[in-house]
């Protein structure tokens, strides 16, 4: 049975999101169609890419995977389908696959060329429908599009690295449903430029010089709960993603606050590395 994934900034109130189901269901009655999310700000390529990058991997080979966001044909945003690391994806050519792209190169990437055969003003529907049904079906990409070599990529998707080797400065990708907020940085890139240094991680006014392993790290069980004061406490960890966070234990913006309220972070902050003297720390340990 085929699967076909949903990633949208569609949100729940509207009609599109039903509708693009039904329109799959109306091709393909037997297809297994499951949401990755369709509440990803709107038209925020970069929040999609990272969404999209640490889900996909948990669906099986051949899983066929449609991005709706800021997906309208124009001369400067067009329709690509892409074979990546045995998965399908269907979206705008707008920079949502090159965060995966950056790791890993596509197997193939067309140019989707069958508008001529559809009116649309909405392209997910008419047009991604139609692609992944295709692909469902054991169709070639070749039959949809015209080969093409390279996507267009997100502004400042890479942390950067000064000439001595001793900052990185990243930025803001994501802030999660927990208030959580993820960097650009990733483990195996910060443990390449790290060289057992030890480091001091700075956003706004906060830093911190160590990275937990996860989140409950930062708990003294020996004491009793009475005596812990734990939520909200701020910590940094490298998330399932790999990727670099800030989070605050417990958070809940409602009561104790989150990473994003408290420190003032959002998307594109700047949050950095100094790496500060050669003395050799621990490795940090898998999660």
């Amino acid at each position: 049975m085929a699967i076909i994934t949903l990633t949208t900034d569609f949100g729940q109130k509207d009609h599109f999101t039903g509708g693009t189901k039904g329109a799959i269901l109306s091709e393909l009655p037997d297809v297994k169609i499951v949401d990755i999310s369709h509440n990803v700000s709107p038209f925020n390529i970069l929040e999609a890419a990272y969404i999209i990058q640490n889900a996909y991997v948990s669906f099986p080979k051949g899983t066929i995977h449609i991005i709706g966001i800021d997906s309208e044909l124009n001369p400067e945003n067009k329709h690509i389908a892409a074979k990546l690391n045995d998965h399908y994806f269907i979206c705008a050519n707008n920079g949502i696959l090159s965060m995966i792209c950056s790791e890993i190169a596509p197997e193939k990437i067309v140019e989707i060329n069958i508008h001529d055969k559809i009116q649309t003003s909405f392209p997910v529907l008419d047009v991604f429908v139609k692609v992944a049904c295709h692909i469902a079906r054991g169709g070639t990409l070749e039959v949809i599009g015209k080969p093409i070599t390279n996507i267009k990529p997100i502004k400042n998707i890479l942390p950067y690295v000064n000439d001595d080797k001793n900052q990185i400065i990243g930025s803001v990708i994501y802030v999660d449903n927990y208030g959580n907020v993820i960097t650009n940085i990733k483990r195996s890139f910060f443990e390449v430029i790290q060289k057992g240094r030890a480091f001091e991680i700075s956003a706004r006014n906060y830093k911190f010089k160590k990275i937990h392993n996860k989140y409950s790290d930062i708990v003294n069980f020996n004491l009793s709960e009475d005596k812990r004061h734990d939520e909200g406490r701020g910590l940094v960890v490298f998330n399932s993603g790999g990727f670099l966070e800030i989070a605050v234990y417990k958070s809940n913006s409602a009561t104790v606050g989150s990473a994003s309220t408290l420190m003032g972070l959002n998307l594109m902050d700047t949050v950095s590395v100094n790496f500060i003297s050669s003395s050799v720390l621990p490795k940090i340990s898998e999660n």
